[in-house]
């Protein structure tokens, strides 16, 4: 992928190679089940992404950055009668923290109110999610650990997510895109293909372009491919 070497002069100024090892663990486990209405819950969730540097031995192979993001989410999935377009349709309201856990001055984080309007129509999956930042104290030194670490990340996260799966012939095709929906159109664009390779264990191919696949280049325009595998699918 492209746009590393710029990166490296941004952060530690390494010597960064553009091929990388990307992966990604995410859990989710109901905390609240108890509601009258069977069809809503509340949930914890956690992601885990991880970018390492494994094939530059001449830096000793370094995790060039890991993010951490933890959230709590109440979902309600909706009656037939409530349905507003499509076959089924669920709603979930949340709060979650993406941080890097790195100290100053690569400390990036971020604390987001959201709302996720999901629908499925003819096996088509769609999610639309947008968020509201919630406002830290402006840093008189950007050395300080107190304080907003990325005052202008939602010039490049923008204020929403929009994305969408499908599945085929037990192929998966996915896509997500992200805008800041000013004259400047900074966002992102994300395309997957999962595919069966044997038992749980499927094929893996991914591109993405644009800004903030990671929190340390949210403002780095970043367009990378991918090939691997995957454990489980979004469908």
């Amino acid at each position: 992928f492209d746009g590393l070497k710029d990166l490296a002069e941004q952060t530690d100024g390494e010597p960064l190679d553009n091929l990388e090892v990307k992966y990604q663990l995410s859990i989710k486990v109901p905390i609240f089940e108890g509601f009258s209405d069977k069809d809503q819950g509340v949930f914890f969730a956690f992601t885990m992404q991880s970018f390492w540097q494994f094939y530059n031995k001449d830096i000793s192979s370094p995790f060039r950055e890991t993010n951490y993001e933890p959230e709590i989410f109440w979902v309600n999935y909706l009656d037939p009668e409530h349905v507003l377009w499509g076959d089924e349709m669920a709603i979930a309201i949340g709060a979650s923290h993406q941080s890097n856990g790195r100290s100053q001055p690569n400390s990036r984080s971020w604390n987001r109110i959201y709302a996720d309007f999901l629908w499925e129509k003819d096996g088509f999956v769609f999610s639309f999610k947008p968020w509201y930042r919630i406002p830290e104290d402006k840093k008189d030194d950007e050395l300080e650990a107190r304080g907003d670490d990325n005052p202008d990340i939602y010039k490049y996260m923008g204020y929403f997510e929009f994305s969408g799966a499908y599945r085929y012939n037990e192929h998966e095709f996915s896509f997500m895109t992200r805008n800041n929906l000013n004259s400047d159109n900074r966002g992102a664009i994300q395309l997957d293909w999962s595919f069966p390779l044997w038992g749980r264990l499927r094929g893996y191919a991914q591109y993405f372009n644009g800004y903030g696949e990671s929190l340390i280049d949210y403002n780095a325009d970043i367009e990378r491919f991918g090939v691997g595998i995957l454990l489980t699918d979004l469908l």
